[in-house]
């Protein structure tokens, strides 16, 4: 049986642990890797392959919604107030403005609010020529012991 429990923030949050800690789950299958990461901004980026296409050669769309999803997740994870335990998406938004075929597809995700209770996260996805592809945004709720 594989080991389904949540993986913790690592100590030290360099983009390499970040990305390590994605390894064997969901963003680690598209190649999800963190170029940069704090608690306002993190940079994520994957390598566009064949298997991440849709069947009319476009980037499938549920790829860039998992980049921007995972780097606006990190960045929460990164800026939870204190006291908290976790978060939860309550809300996910996504305008695909462009496509990607093949090179890299970079996110650049920032923190838009940062409250007690909720997030709100804001991400940029960008193409290998730094032509915006997608627009998303998330709400997250924050999560404190009873």
């Amino acid at each position: 049986m594989s080991d389904i429990s949540p993986r913790p923030t690592p100590e030290d949050p360099t983009p390499g642990n970040l990305t390590r800690m994605t390894e064997g789950r969901f963003p680690g299958l598209l190649g999800f890797k963190v170029v940069e990461a704090d608690a306002l901004r993190v940079v994520a980026e994957f390598e566009v392959r064949p298997e991440l296409l849709a069947p009319n050669g476009h980037l499938h769309a549920a790829a860039v919604v998992a980049l921007a999803d995972t780097a606006c997740g990190i960045g929460c994870r990164l800026s939870l107030p204190e006291g908290s335990v976790g978060f939860a998406t309550a809300q996910v938004s996504t305008d695909f403005v462009g496509t990607a075929r093949q090179g890299t597809v970079r996110t650049v995700a920032e923190l838009a609010h940062g409250g007690r209770r909720m997030q709100v996260w804001t991400a940029d996805v960008l193409d290998a020529d730094g032509r915006r592809i997608a627009m998303f945004r998330c709400t997250q709720l924050i999560t404190c012991p009873r």
